[in-house]
């Protein structure tokens, strides 16, 4: 009964902490916590018992996003049970592998097991399956800077590791099988590592960055619940309400201004309704608008965001399935004719490899029409900071029922303003503009491969153990 009970008190701690230290609104320090009660309990419990306070543990504290998926992102009931039952399997499976190899005196590829782990699901989530990095804990610490400068090193994978290195190394030295030398390697390693780690964070932050800066405006003004055709009655006051929005931010000396994703819905007959009146203030006082729409185009229909007054179109790359089957993903880059200002909508942030082969083609700036769905105005545009981080980019993103967020290629919110449909909000920054790239973009997803080939040595140790080892079954 005593082993039940400490079993059943780590579970559901765990949870609690991954509840609170995950999520659309997480408290950052809690998810270097969250794994230390299932890992503590591991080692003293049999494989069965462990994989379960793993698996329990990691579904406690996500079933908080089951609303978010099935009503807020309309997904299937089967993917969302796959994604969080399936993710819950994987994590208590790792937990297992941790619980061999610290039995077996494995202190080494112990501490590594959980990090390189589950940095592998998240990575080949990313790489293989519809949501791009979205499924990753990294997020969680978008608000602690020196932390987040990892990324420009490792991307997103970086700051995971380092979350679930702690609880790891910590859990190693409460495991009678380790001996006192493991012990001070493992500290030691680990302390070094998250010294380095924070001393390259606080270094960055310190460095000067560029002098060019440019000025941009993000809006996002009051509209119908719905999609406004742009030749309604409703689309033209819309459009007169945002037009006035464009010109007081240019007088407050904006060189550019973002609007949010599908505030119009627009053909080939009706476009001119809203290009007219964009191009002609665009021009005027010499500034580019990013307007985000439903544009249908010989028959086709895009989520697309034209840029004035050129009239150069993008199309949304990644599409939400079942939100967005209407409509065809685009397969272009583009930038802002003559700036090194890029194009791209709200969930193609999610995606850090589109980031990056911006980056790549010499955009210093993502422009970034974006709709939201209230209760995720955190968590998504956390998600396109940290993408500026990695890419050493800055962010200017506007949605509709989120937050505007102005960031530097350094994690900075610059400016930020919730918004909702009921009102209008308008922020302006400054925003600097970096022409070198980072250590990620240079090479991509080292460090997430890498991380893969460690994770199968660990699985190649855990398994040579097993036929070597007797214990606790």
């Amino acid at each position: 009964m005593k082993r039940f009970l400490f079993a059943a008190l780590a579970i559901v701690t765990s949870a609690l902490l991954w509840h609170f230290g995950t999520g659309l609104r997480p408290l950052p320090g809690l998810a270097f916590l969250a794994p230390l009660p299932v890992l503590l309990l591991a080692p003293r419990v049999s494989a069965v018992t462990a994989f379960l306070a793993g698996y329990l543990s990691w579904l406690g504290g996500e079933l908080q996003m089951w609303p978010y998926f099935t009503e807020t992102l309309e997904q299937l009931v089967p993917v969302t049970v796959l994604l969080l039952g399936g993710t819950a399997l994987l994590f208590g499976g790792i937990v297992t592998v941790t619980r061999r190899l610290l039995l077996g005196g494995r202190a080494g590829l112990a501490v590594v097991a959980l990090p390189t782990g589950w940095v592998t699901v998240e990575f080949l989530l990313a790489v293989a399956g519809p949501f791009g990095a979205w499924w990753s804990i990294a997020y969680t610490q978008a608000d602690v800077l020196p932390v987040i400068q990892t990324t420009a090193l490792t991307g997103a994978w970086g700051v995971t590791f380092l979350i679930l290195l702690v609880p790891s190394a910590v859990a190693v030295l409460f495991v009678p099988e380790v001996t006192r030398a493991q012990r001070l390697r493992v500290l030691g390693t680990t302390a070094v590592a998250l010294i380095a780690v924070g001393a390259f964070g606080f270094w960055r932050l310190a460095v000067p960055q560029e002098h060019d800066s440019v000025r941009v405006g993000l809006v996002a003004v009051a509209q119908p619940p719905d999609y406004v055709p742009v030749d309604s009655a409703e689309g033209r006051d819309m459009l007169m309400r945002t037009v006035d929005e464009i010109e007081r931010l240019a007088d407050a000396g904006a060189q550019a201004v973002v609007l949010p994703e599908k505030a119009w819905r627009a053909d080939d007959s009706t476009l001119a309704v809203l290009s007219g009146p964009l191009t002609e203030v665009a021009t005027r006082r010499n500034i580019q608008v990013v307007a985000g729409l439903i544009l249908t185009t010989g028959g086709i229909s895009y989520n697309a965001a034209i840029d004035y007054p050129s009239g150069v179109q993008y199309a949304k790359h990644y599409l939400i399935t079942g939100l967005e089957d209407e409509h065809r993903p685009g397969t272009r880059w583009q930038n802002v004719p003559g700036r090194p200002w890029a194009l791209a909508i709200c969930y193609d942030l999610d995606h850090p490899d589109l980031v990056l082969a911006n980056q790549r083609r010499g955009a210093t700036l993502l422009l970034v029409p974006a709709l939201d769905f209230t209760s995720d105005y955190w968590l998504h545009s956390r998600m396109a900071v940290l993408r500026g981080v990695e890419s050493g980019m800055g962010v200017a993103r506007a949605p509709q029922l989120g937050e505007l967020v102005a960031s530097d290629s350094r994690g900075h919110v610059l400016a930020s303003a919730t918004t909702d449909v009921t009102v209008t909000r308008a922020i302006l920054a400054d925003i600097p503009l970096t022409s070198g790239g980072t250590v990620y973009t240079r090479f991509g997803n080292w460090f997430g491969w890498t991380c893969v080939a460690l994770f199968g040595v660990t699985l190649g140790g855990a398994a040579w153990r097993r036929r070597t080892t007797f214990g606790p079954h």
